[in-house]
């Protein structure tokens, strides 16, 4: 709605009040077009300037929609025409009269022949717009009884807009059942008075067999719904839209298909004539929604096992250390315990979320801790995150958080000599496509003698490895720019677009 929302923000004075009623009813028009057969153009009053009378008035196309039930009437996109002249006449008649207007002939435009209506938009008693409805009349025939029930409930929904109560004021829901999925038309009492071949069709996959006209619509789904409390609920959706209450999606599940109602007020002129409900088989839908729950489920659970096998195979190597009395050795099983240990908090949060990527903050949080802990280094060095990393997908989250490891055990290892105490510092920036972070400490600094790409320490070999084979990116060394102790390491690479951010 970005598009139509700003058009309505620098073309017309109208509140934001007025603006949201107006989306609401763009993502409720696809019905009325459908029942319509009939394009909807939404028009709202400009003033245009004139070299005669410096400005007149006029109506900008700000919207449209072609049915999917019959032939559109314009080839091309109306939207961003300005209407001036003869066309004037029957929108200005409806915006500025609130009422329904019809020309009483067919418009020619070039061969074809269009019914034009306008029909005015109606919030807390202000005409704030009018809808065209631009009907195709190439192909006109004699209706059958489904055209006559579509005609029948697109004025009942008409006259609802020109009233000011549809679409209903809290309407939230996506996209639903359309007239075309399957449609039965409900008496104020909820009986059914016509139900289509589709909704017919849909009836009969729930196991609803025999004649459904006149007989109440709660009373066919209780005897076929798998769950009793669904037929309950669309009852009470029902009899809320007949009273006039807010439009309910409901799903019934029965006879091995699933099938989705969707039930809507009519109310014309105040005028209680019962419902809509629209009906929509989404069998395979939600087969494919369960086959989905299912695999997400099963990732899931690989995601913990790992993270349980890599953990054993952390304690370990924690148990292998302590038992090596060579110094030089025992430090190297410490570190990849370390190593093995950061990788795992990448498959526990992996573990317990759905989704393709991980909030990192929260992981590079925890790794500070543990490295903090297992180093034994708490009580005089101090780590801390500064910045965010926002979300990263999973497959490059167990490269960084490798990465990481290597670089902050490296600070805390080697830029604090002596029990010295000090800070080391996380720092993200992200930005367009590109992550950065830096690993900075204020410890001794760098040796005269360091070459980051030429040293044999396994550490910083993997970091090399990993940041330009796997993360795509750079990383430097360097001490402190502004002369004073300390070193900073510096990673670069490019990430995909922020999609959410955790502080």
């Amino acid at each position: 709605m970005s598009a139509l929302t700003d058009t309505l923000a620098s073309r017309t004075t109208l509140s934001d009040a007025q603006v949201d009623h107006i989306a609401r009813l763009v993502g409720e028009w696809q019905l009325l077009a459908d029942l319509s057969f009939a394009d909807l153009l939404l028009w709202v009053p400009i003033a245009v300037a004139s070299a005669e009378a410096g400005s007149e008035p006029a109506f900008l196309c700000v919207a449209q929609c072609r049915p999917t039930t019959g032939p559109t009437a314009y080839q091309h996109d109306q939207v961003g025409v300005v209407v001036r002249g003869a066309r004037l006449a029957a929108l200005r008649t409806a915006f500025s009269e609130a009422r329904i207007y019809r020309d009483v002939d067919p418009d020619w435009d070039g061969d074809l022949p269009i019914r034009r209506e306008a029909v005015p938009v109606k919030y807390e008693g202000q005409v704030i717009a009018v809808i065209g409805r631009d009907a195709n009349l190439a192909s006109v025939r004699t209706p059958s009884q489904l055209e006559l029930v579509y005609l029948q409930s697109a004025a009942d929904l008409a006259a609802m807009i020109a009233d000011g109560t549809f679409p209903a004021p809290l309407t939230v829901e996506g996209p639903g059942p359309r007239a075309g999925d399957g449609l039965v038309r409900l008496e104020p009492d909820g009986t059914i008075i016509y139900a289509s071949p589709n909704a017919l069709s849909a009836f009969n996959r729930l196991g609803v067999n025999g004649n459904v006209l006149s007989e109440p619509i709660d009373a066919l789904t209780s005897t076929v719904a798998d769950d009793p409390f669904d037929a309950s609920d669309l009852a009470a959706a029902v009899a809320d839209a007949i009273d006039g209450g807010q439009p309910a999606s409901i799903e019934i599940e029965g006879g091995g298909a699933v099938i989705m109602f969707r039930a809507l007020p009519l109310r014309p002129r105040g005028e209680t004539l019962g419902a809509l409900l629209l009906m929509q088989d989404v069998t395979e839908l939600r087969r494919r929604d369960r086959q989905i729950m299912s695999k997400d489920a099963t990732i899931r659970e690989i995601h913990h096992r790992v993270k349980n096998n890599l953990q054993t195979v952390a304690a370990l190597l924690r148990l292998q250390a302590r038992r090596v009395s060579v110094p030089g050795a025992r430090a190297a099983l410490e570190e990849s315990m370390r190593r093995v240990q950061s990788i795992a908090l990448v498959h526990e949060t992996l573990s317990v979320s759905i989704d393709e990527s991980v909030d990192f903050d929260e992981i590079v949080d925890r790794l500070l801790v543990m490295l903090s802990d297992v180093m034994g280094s708490a009580a005089r060095i101090g780590v801390e995150r500064k910045g965010t990393f926002g979300e990263i997908p999973a497959e490059t989250a167990t490269a960084l958080v490798l990465v990481l490891t290597e670089l902050v055990q490296n600070a805390i290892e080697h830029a604090f000599p002596d029990d010295r105490a000090g800070t080391v510092s996380v720092v993200a920036d992200r930005g367009r496509g590109q992550l950065t972070v830096e690993i900075v400490d204020d410890g001794v600094g760098l040796p005269e003698d360091f070459a980051g790409d030429r040293t044999d320490r396994l550490g910083l070999q993997i970091v090399r490895t990993l940041v330009s084979a796997e993360l795509n990116g750079t990383v430097e060394f360097r001490s402190h720019a502004d002369g004073g102790t300390g070193t900073c390491a510096t990673v670069t690479m490019p990430v995909g677009r922020r999609t959410r951010v955790g502080g």
